[in-house]
């Protein structure tokens, strides 16, 4: 059976105390959360050691957001695989549109940070996905495929997670259909050396819509952004029906 894993990226979002205020509304909500439900909160660096923490013990798992391929150097602003465990970090996003597109992150980048990431002992969530210009042209599929085969050479399959996040879903309220996300989800499955590789869907994922996408056969979980920076929302989440 491949797992579940429901992971809520909170982007630049939360103060340590922010982050603290959410678990003392979030945790008590998971005590019927069924045990197979992977749960990860992947937050800022700055709240990383306080989740770590606070989180000690409990089911819920902390990630980070960004890795840098390299272990150190002169690298201003990024951040070490090392550095990441060291605080308790077990999971790190990679490759997430946003750091493509406003951060110069490339296929190539990415599949190094995807490296560095497993050498490190994190597990790393690969998003893939495509914006609205690729999908009308009808690019979808071949830029996906392509973003796999690219990202994922010489990377062990068996530490990995991938999230297919539309870019055009991310933020907008407009959620891809859930049947489509599943066909995308079979169609990155297709590609992949281990089967069991578990895929999430991001993009738009909220209280609403969430039952019908986790029905989809194909998909594992989902990587959840402003839905899950509320303790109620993202527990209504992780507690899908």
């Amino acid at each position: 059976m491949r797992r579940i894993v429901i992971a809520g990226n909170w982007k630049m979002h939360k103060t340590q105390a922010d982050s603290l205020a959410f678990l003392h509304g979030f945790l008590p909500q998971l005590e019927a959360t069924p045990e197979h439900r992977e749960v990860i909160l992947c937050a800022p660096f700055t709240a990383l050691t306080t989740l770590s923490k606070t989180l000690h013990g409990s089911r819920v798992m902390v990630g980070a957001q960004n890795v840098h391929w390299e272990t150190s150097g002169a690298y201003t602003g990024e951040i070490s695989g090392e550095m990441l465990t060291e605080i308790g970090a077990r999971y790190v996003v990679v490759g997430h549109s946003e750091r493509r597109e406003y951060f110069g992150d490339t296929d190539e980048t990415v599949n190094l940070r995807l490296k560095a990431a497993q050498i490190a002992g994190l597990t790393p969530i690969l998003c893939v996905g495509e914006t609205k210009q690729q999908r009308d042209a009808g690019e979808t599929e071949a830029h996906v495929v392509s973003q796999i085969e690219k990202g994922l050479a010489g990377v062990d399959q068996s530490k990995l997670i991938i999230a297919y996040e539309p870019i055009w879903a991310i933020g907008t309220g407009d959620t891809c259909a859930a049947e489509e996300a599943n066909r995308v989800c079979w169609l990155i499955r297709s590609q992949l050396a281990n089967k069991d590789v578990p895929i999430q869907y991001g993009g738009s994922v909220k209280p609403g819509n969430v039952d019908e996408i986790m029905a989809q056969p194909e998909i594992d979980g989902a990587l959840v952004g402003g839905a899950s920076l509320e303790a109620d929302t993202f527990a209504r989440i992780v507690n899908y029906e």
